[in-house]
């Protein structure tokens, strides 16, 4: 899942943001859809493609700082009709599961309060977890965990995604353990054998121990941050949106779709264009319904 990508460029790992064409899609049968992204890294890319829209509300509970992609101030709240409905909790080193549930819940309560949203999509990026080859927080399975059951309790529908997560082993675990708590089953902490136990040595289980690292997160910051996004929160207007019908195709104008291209007289757009080009390397159809003889790609 590729919360960072942006619109006209790769970023972060992610070419394709399949996060927000699955909210598009929501939008076609909910009026307001919220997307909370719990990875240690902002969700710029959703964030961004939302910004300056009151149908979309984003939260982001991310490392912030000199770390990629130094984005999502507590400040940065939207544009135009979506100004306040981007929310950004921005923490640093080493906050622990208590600190975390201790600003996410109220957050997530007084957004779920003032925004009403239709649908939520939660993205659970591991990299946030303890011991992550490029993160810097010390959250546990079970800390991490706490925030799918904390929405879960909304009865609201939940479209539960992965994300970042850089020591694999960890990864496993933590959506493993998620999809548990989706099920509502409880995993037992011993892993079973399978093809790759010997990843998850010398314990071979289930939850993970965090580090004994410094909480830089004070609770006079957490607690002046949760106070100004809920001064932010508390002055959205009562939702009222309709739901609108979005066109099946992403972007572009709706008259290019009807040019002709036998019109030599009209321009047509690059994405229309693009949609007459076949490479003679594809399969085609005739009345043999065979396949063109083979041409070999030139590789420059």
């Amino acid at each position: 899942i590729t919360p960072c990508k942006k619109k006209s460029e790769a970023s972060g790992f992610c070419y394709i943001n399949d996060i927000v064409l699955a909210i598009l899609e929501l939008l076609n049968h909910y009026a307001r859809v919220l997307y909370i992204d719990i990875d240690i890294h902002h969700g710029d890319g959703v964030e961004e493609a939302f910004y300056n829209t009151d149908r979309v509300m984003t939260a982001s509970f991310h490392k912030y700082g000199e770390y990629f992609p130094g984005t999502g101030g507590v400040k940065d709240i939207g544009v135009n009709k979506g100004k306040k409905y981007s929310i950004n909790f921005p923490l640093m080193d080493g906050i622990d599961d208590q600190s975390y549930q201790s600003i996410f819940k109220p957050i997530m309560a007084k957004i779920m309060e003032t925004f009403q949203p239709g649908a939520v999509v939660l993205q659970c990026g591991a990299d946030s977890l303890a011991g992550d080859r490029l993160g810097c927080f010390n959250l546990s399975l079970k800390g991490h965990a706490a925030c799918v059951d904390y929405m879960k309790s909304f009865n609201v529908p939940l479209l539960i995604l992965g994300g970042g997560g850089y020591t694999v082993r960890n990864v496993a675990r933590c959506w493993a353990n998620e999809t548990g708590a989706v099920l509502d089953q409880k995993l037992s902490e011993e892993i079973p054998y399978n093809e790759y136990y010997e990843y998850y040595g010398p314990d071979f289980n289930l939850h993970i121990t965090p580090s004994n690292m410094e909480n830089h997160n004070t609770k006079k910051y957490m607690e002046d941050t949760k106070i100004e996004l809920f001064e932010c929160l508390s002055s959205l207007p009562k939702p009222s949106v309709q739901i609108k019908q979005m066109p099946r195709y992403l972007g572009g104008d709706q008259k290019e779709s009807s040019v002709k291209e036998s019109n030599p007289d009209v321009r047509i757009s690059t994405r229309e264009a693009d949609k007459m080009v076949m490479d003679e390397r594809e399969f085609y159809e005739d009345d043999k319904d065979q396949d063109r003889q083979a041409i070999p790609m030139q590789l420059s």
